[in-house]
Formats: C-alpha cells, sequence, structure tokens
C-alpha cells in the first residue's frame, strides 16, 4: 500500500493549488477517511477506484471543488455513495450540516462507520430511495455528484429544495446535450479543474424559481 506520507502530500499539493485552506485536524480526518474507504474497498466494492493515491484526487478534491461554491445550510447530498462529496465536504466545513442520502446499504453503513470514527458531528446518513425521501424539511442546497442526467436530476431536486434553493451538480465537460433541455435561466456553468484530474469538470447551477 502507498505510504501515508505520499498521499498526505498529494492532498496538501492539491489543497495548495486549490487554494483551500484546512487545519492539521482536517488533513488528518481526510487522510483517515480514504484510509477507512481502502480498508472497506477491499470487501465491500464501494469504488471503482482502487488506487489510494486517485482517491484524493477523484474522491476528496475533487469533492472539495465545490467549497466555493456551498453557501447555506443544511445540505443535502443526493445520492452521496460512499459519502463524496457530503464527507470531505462536512470535514472541511464543520459549521454546516449535512444530510448524506443513498439507497446503497452496505454504502450508508460504511458512511455511519465514517461518522463514528471521525466524530463528525454535522453529518446525517439515511439510507433510502431519492424517489421515496420524505424531508422533514427543505434545503436551500442540494449537491450531487456524478449521480444522474441534469433533467432527472432537477426533477428530484425540485421536491427537495426550498423557493430559491440552488442544485450544484459536478459534471464533466460533455454536457451539451444535457444542457439542452433545461431552462438556461435557471442553469449557470463554473468550469473547474482539479488537481491530478485530466481534462476540465464542470460545476452546473441550477437555481429553484
Amino acid at each position: 500500500m502507498i505510504a501515508n506520507v505520499e498521499l498526505q502530500q498529494r492532498l496538501c499539493n492539491g489543497l495548495a493549488v486549490m487554494k483551500i485552506d484546512l487545519n492539521i485536524d482536517q488533513i488528518q480526518c481526510l487522510l483517515q477517511l480514504v484510509q477507512l474507504l481502502i480498508q472497506w474497498n477491499r470487501s465491500y466494492n464501494l469504488t471503482a477506484i482502487r488506487e489510494p493515491i486517485q482517491m484524493i484526487s477523484h474522491h476528496v478534491l475533487d469533492s472539495l471543488s465545490l467549497l466555493p461554491f456551498i453557501q447555506t445550510t443544511p445540505i443535502l447530498d443526493l445520492g452521496t455513495g460512499a459519502g463524496f462529496p457530503g464527507l470531505p465536504l462536512a470535514i472541511a466545513c464543520p459549521e454546516l450540516t449535512f444530510t448524506l442520502l443513498d439507497s446503497n446499504g452496505k454504502k450508508i453503513r460504511f458512511v455511519r462507520q465514517v461518522i463514528m470514527e471521525l466524530k463528525l458531528h454535522n453529518v446525517t446518513p439515511i439510507q433510502a430511495r431519492i424517489e421515496n425521501y420524505v424531508a422533514t424539511t427543505k434545503f436551500p442546497t442540494i449537491i450531487a455528484r456524478a449521480l444522474a442526467p441534469l433533467s432527472q436530476l432537477t426533477l428530484w431536486a425540485d421536491k427537495l429544495l426550498t423557493p430559491n434553493g440552488t442544485l450544484l451538480a459536478l459534471k464533466s465537460k460533455n454536457i451539451a446535450t444535457e444542457l439542452a433541455c433545461m431552462n438556461p435561466a435557471q442553469i449557470s456553468q463554473h468550469k473547474l479543474q482539479v488537481p491530478y484530474i485530466e481534462g476540465e469538470r464542470v460545476l452546473v447551477e441550477f437555481r429553484k424559481n
């Protein structure tokens, strides 16, 4: 297994490029998150990414690319999978509260284990299908990463967002077909460059009318 010092160097270098300032405790929490993902992935196949060094870039840094765009709380991570982008964002923003929603039992069990081991007090995991989830309160911010086409995402988000709430969807750059059926007045695009990830990433911001 790659040495933890190499993972820490990759993480710190990436954070510096992205101009994200975290303290040593937060950096150690992110590294613990990756170590737990490595351990669980051997048995439960939580992610197709097997290389720890790629977990830093493709899971942690990719998730943290949302940081400049998150302004209001509580936040719903729709289809969080093994906790991305919600867990890295919760570590980076302890003052915000996150609900992590997914239907996959083993992935939500992993999220619960991370919450317990890292003592994260601002994260609530929920196992449910998105279409069956009934929130007690609506969310001003919903985040999603590599989950579904924008048309489907906005349908799901619409019933869960507050008026004027925002959906932040991380996408690859080839989304012209998805955007064609969207109302341009509700959509903003932000180009992202995540360290150690080839190609451009796009953040699509959808605002509910």
